[in-house]
């Protein structure tokens, strides 16, 4: 099998010692957000989307005045 590395140095020379380092902090943090039940962010509602906030271009020509009202 060959499974990509979990960690890759891309640039710079680490020791073994800072990766070991880099790996116990990673894991502490993972750890401790699934002690806290850390969850991700709420998703953003459409409703408060500042695009809604920008008024539709509208509409000409003939039955122009019937569809400025309709979504």
């Amino acid at each position: 099998m060959s499974e990509r590395p979990f960690l890759q140095v891309v640039r710079g020379d680490a020791t073994p010692e800072e990766i070991a380092a880099l790996v116990a902090v990673l894991t502490a943090r993972a750890r401790a957000a699934e002690a806290a039940g850390a969850t991700p962010p709420p998703r953003r509602s459409a409703w408060s989307a500042p695009s809604r906030q920008l008024r539709r271009p509208l509409p000409h020509g003939p039955g122009a005045w019937r569809t400025s009202t309709l979504p």
